[in-house]
């Protein structure tokens, strides 16, 4: 089939699209790459993102990210028990926004590698999905990035991952550290999610928040394999003026209500 409506921004609608395009990670980088590659989960595409998409291999060479490796190792994962694994990950990513993360939005840095990241603390979820997808390869586990989007709102994205284990995908939100698992405790799928909402909703965080059903309304899959570091640039920036008056308002409250402030939803023609 022809993938080339369902890949990238493009396949978001216009809103999302200049959305995506103004995001803050610098042009050209891997996070840029990332978006560039997603592919539009649909009816369309779900044989084709959960049966071929993925390679199940790693690729993995011991010894070449020491210092996400020693992390992994003191976090004494589960000796033979997958889930339990996955599951502290998850708490590892999760525990990223520490208290010496930046504050302030003049302090704000975007992208970098996943130590950079990890050095300075940051709860943006792309960066965090970015850390736990190399965690996860590093563990055994092959991972993917989910972007997630609810269409009907303005600035209404996430991102989180799909981990490979026990011969299916499994959606876990780096940013909360949910593990979403159906009724029989098996791994759920993004695309399963996207079709049950009662599904989500029966994953809380400790805090007892849920995530809304409506941000698994539409999704984008992207491939970002560790072996292929070298091929990347992992340019660190900082806030754009473009998300800088989002987040302004989103610290406000959104006074007015949440809406798109830049025009995007006008035809640039």
């Amino acid at each position: 089939m022809d993938l080339a409506p369902f890949t990238g921004p493009k396949a978001f609608g216009r809103a999302y699209r200049a959305m995506l395009n103004n995001d803050p990670h610098a042009k050209g980088s891997v996070d840029r790459a990332i978006m560039s590659g997603m592919i539009r989960l649909s009816s369309r595409t779900v044989a084709y993102l959960y049966e071929d998409f993925t390679d199940l291999t790693t690729g993995f060479v011991e010894g070449s990210r020491p210092v996400l490796e020693a992390l992994l190792a003191q976090s004494e994962l589960p000796i033979g028990d997958q889930e339990r694994q996955v599951a502290r990950i998850a708490e590892l990513t999760r525990g990223l926004d520490h208290e010496d993360a930046p504050g302030e939005l003049a302090d704000l840095k975007f992208g970098g590698t996943e130590e950079e990241i990890i050095a300075r603390g940051t709860d943006w979820c792309p960066d965090v999905a970015r850390v736990g997808c190399t965690l996860y390869q590093i563990a055994g586990f092959p991972s993917r990035i989910v972007n997630l989007f609810n269409l009907n709102a303005a600035y209404s994205g996430h991102v989180i991952v799909e981990v490979h284990r026990l011969g299916t995908w499994g959606a876990v939100d780096t940013n909360s550290g949910i593990v979403y698992r159906k009724d029989d405790g098996g791994p759920a799928t993004t695309w399963d999610l996207m079709n049950d909402a009662e599904l989500v909703m029966r994953h809380e965080v400790p805090e007892g928040r849920h995530m809304r059903p409506s941000q698994f309304a539409s999704a984008g899959i992207a491939n970002y394999k560790v072996r292929d570091s070298d091929s990347y640039d992992y340019t660190v920036t900082g806030l754009n003026e473009y998300y800088r008056t989002i987040l302004t308002m989103a610290k406000r409250g959104w006074p007015g209500g949440l809406r798109w402030l830049h025009g995007e939803t006008r035809d640039p023609g």
